[in-house]
């Protein structure tokens, strides 16, 4: 390639800044799943064992935009269903996930789409367990389509046409992703614990270019103020709870902790998240503060997230927005119904944002 590096900054600087910024975050060359600071409206990309947990179903479209203040942001886009079969005992639960990845002008994309399946049991009267798996298909590809190249420019600098250099970038990559996933719960509690690219898939990047493993351990408890009362002959009544969650990831070179508490006065949702993100390769480390608020209008949730940055790193790099956008489907007075005749589990409390 004959390109000039300085004609090239000047012309597309947010581009080579982010694939600086890739470099910075991903300094072995390993690609990385997207964190979502709405995990729980996004927990069918936490944990496949969350497909039909908390709605009969549902279809969630989200949308986060990291570092908006560059134009060459990372912006993913998400769709997710879950059905919960309505065979006997309703054990069995079945999910899709659609999501794609772009990084802005730097010619990144990332598509996966992944079948999922769980199967829901009652342990005892009160602890209730999901099972599931996942099964994803990726193509990831990288292109210089915004790439200017020497041949480009005449003597004064400006843009002549297109280039005599092949553009063709490496070929896209295709690759196979498995999961699984298991979440325990009671009507206060929940343990979620996963496992995403089991079989680390070869991106193709370099020789070190595989998608690591990603190891989520999460968990919270429910601490009712006003607890519903729903059932056959009885009205909703709305809840009022606080929801203290806890949550750690590793993946490839990197770990992260969050910490949080939401509070629900139905149908508003709040949240506030502390994260650390550490990475080994001693690139620095993020401090984040994610705030969430959420609201519920019948079958529809719409929530919101900001990241701001606590660390000089995390602030560099800049905060991210996220956008989400359920329609679902619960009937709460049969469910109550079943539970009661101990035909059906107990339903999960983890909030839905």
């Amino acid at each position: 390639m004959t390109y000039t590096p300085t004609n090239l900054a000047r012309r597309w600087p947010h581009a080579l800044l982010a694939v600086g910024l890739l470099a910075l975050v991903h300094p072995a060359a390993r690609a990385q799943d997207v964190y979502f600071s709405q995990p729980l409206a996004n927990r069918q990309a936490l944990n496949p064992a969350f497909a039909g947990l908390l709605d009969d179903r549902s279809a969630t479209l989200s949308f986060r935009n990291q570092y908006p203040q560059l134009a060459g942001a990372f912006l993913t886009t998400q769709l997710a269903g879950e059905l919960r079969l309505q065979a006997p005992g309703q054990h069995h639960a079945v999910g899709l996930r659609l999501s794609q990845d772009r990084a802005g002008e730097a010619g990144y994309t990332r598509f996966e789409a992944a079948a999922q399946y769980a199967y829901h049991t009652r342990l005892t009267k009160v602890l209730a367990l999901s099972g599931g798996t996942s099964v994803g298909y990726g193509r990831q590809r990288v292109g210089y389509d915004n790439f200017l190249f020497g041949d480009q420019l005449s003597a004064d600098g400006s843009a002549l046409g297109p280039s005599a250099e092949n553009l063709a970038g490496l070929p896209p990559r295709n690759y196979l992703s498995l999961g699984l996933g298991a979440v325990l719960y009671a009507e206060q509690a929940w343990l979620s614990v996963s496992g995403q690219n089991l079989n680390q898939p070869d991106l193709g990047f370099a020789t070190q270019a595989a998608l690591p493993m990603r190891l989520n351990v999460s968990a919270g408890y429910k601490l009712f103020l006003q607890k519903p009362t729903v059932g056959r002959g009885t009205n909703d009544a709305r809840e009022v709870s606080f929801s203290p969650v806890a949550s750690y990831t590793r993946q490839g070179g990197s770990q992260r902790s969050e910490a949080g508490l939401y509070f629900i006065a139905q149908p508003i949702t709040l949240g506030a998240t502390y994260r650390n993100l550490n990475f080994s390769e001693k690139t620095g480390t993020q401090h984040v503060l994610a705030t969430v608020v959420g609201v519920e209008l019948g079958s529809l949730r719409l929530g919101y997230s900001y990241d701001a940055g606590l660390s000089q790193l995390a602030k560099d790099l800049g905060g991210a927005h996220e956008i989400s956008l359920t329609l679902r489907a619960f009937d709460k007075q049969e469910n109550a119904y079943r539970r009661l005749r101990r035909k059906n589990y107990p339903l999960v409390p983890c909030p839905a944002f």
